[in-house]
């Protein structure tokens, strides 16, 4: 792992000096994918700003806490910032319409797309860029995230690590056992669901599923029974197929230029 973290910091480095900016702002949520980013940029030396963005949320905020304090004694660079968007969400919640489970979808969304908001409201307010925390199964699998939420970034640095290679960096730069351990969740919903009960298959299953797509060959230790290997492909092709709006760039309509020839 130290030849990918240092690679990943020599690039940051090199993005940030070549866009002048001056460092990075990263949304903490207490999970994993943003404990490894949040470190690389600390590690890079650039002043780097770690914002825990609480709705109505415990666990998840307590470890956010505790690692940015984590980074906070050890980072000189490091500055951190708390937005709690509590009241925010709820005087929008009490603003818009409700109707139908759908709504419970659309609402969990807001939540990210608010945090977007802080997250580019603090980075332009300093020249800062916003680091994404998105891995290669979330961003370019089964494409789990919001739309203008947490996919709404400037740089995304660890979106060609698998989760797993996510956990093992995580390890290597003295991410806590506390986060380490944790399971899973996106923060988005308030009954305390995690991506596994989300997703149906964990990331394991769903990194078995891309590989195999990819290359054709079949993994059996990690998935060694047929029928949850048929189970877990329909999972990872249906939300892969879904989710492709948001993975694939913008359609554009390209106007047919003979039109001003008449």
């Amino acid at each position: 792992m130290k030849n990918i973290s240092e690679q990943i910091q020599s690039w940051l480095k090199e993005y940030v000096t070549d866009s002048k900016q001056k460092g990075f702002v990263i949304g903490v949520s207490g999970g994993i994918d943003s404990a490894v980013v949040s470190t690389l940029c600390a590690e890079t030396g650039f002043p780097t700003i770690v914002i825990s963005l609480p709705i109505k949320e415990k666990v998840g905020h307590n470890l956010s806490l505790e690692h940015i304090k984590n980074l906070c004694d050890k980072y000189p660079n490091v500055k951190s910032v708390e937005v709690d968007l509590t009241n925010t969400f709820e005087s929008f919640y009490n603003s818009v319409t409700h109707d139908s489970d759908v709504d419970n979808l659309s609402m969990a969304n807001v939540r990210s797309r608010l945090r977007m908001i802080t997250l580019y409201h603090v980075a332009q307010s300093n020249g800062m860029l916003v680091v994404g925390t998105g891995n290669k199964v979330e961003d370019f699998g089964i494409g789990f995230y919001t739309k203008y939420g947490d996919g709404g970034v400037d740089i995304s640095p660890i979106a060609d690590l698998m989760k797993s290679e996510v956990y093992e960096l995580g390890k290597y730069l003295g991410v806590t056992e506390n986060i380490l351990k944790a399971r899973p969740t996106d923060g988005l919903w308030t009954d305390g669901r995690t991506d596994e009960d989300q997703i149906g298959a964990t990331y394991d299953e769903l990194e078995w599923a891309m590989r195999y797509l990819e290359t054709g060959i079949l993994d059996y230790a990690t998935c060694p029974d047929i029928d949850r290997q048929r189970e877990v492909l329909k999972i990872y092709t249906s939300r892969h197929n879904a989710n492709k709006h948001k993975m694939n760039p913008i359609p554009v309509y390209k106007i047919d230029k003979r039109i001003y020839e008449h």
